[in-house]
């Protein structure tokens, strides 16, 4: 499974705007963040599909974020790590 190309993160973008309000992220580059200075998430793509591979302890868990319901799920598990709830950038 191969990290996700620029095509491929095109048609995620909500998504990767949904996760550039997270103020205690850093994307470095597209389609990855960073949490302090350990990486934190990225994508890849296989055929259709991705995933998000997410620091949940001191390993990557890999996610489904084809779907509506995946992303969605994705954010809660995001903000679950990020251990505030919202993870959200305050205004």
């Amino acid at each position: 499974m191969k990290h996700a190309g620029q095509n491929a993160l095109d048609k995620i973008e909500p998504l990767l705007r949904e996760l550039r309000k997270r103020g205690t992220l850093k994307e470095k580059s597209r389609g990855i963040f960073y949490r302090g200075s350990r990486a934190f998430l990225h994508f890849h793509e296989h055929g259709a599909e991705f995933y998000a591979d997410l620091r949940t302890s001191a390993d990557f868990e890999r996610f489904p974020a084809t779907t509506p319901a995946d992303r969605t799920a994705l954010l809660r598990h995001i903000d679950a790590a990020l251990g505030d709830g919202t993870g959200a950038r305050p205004r």
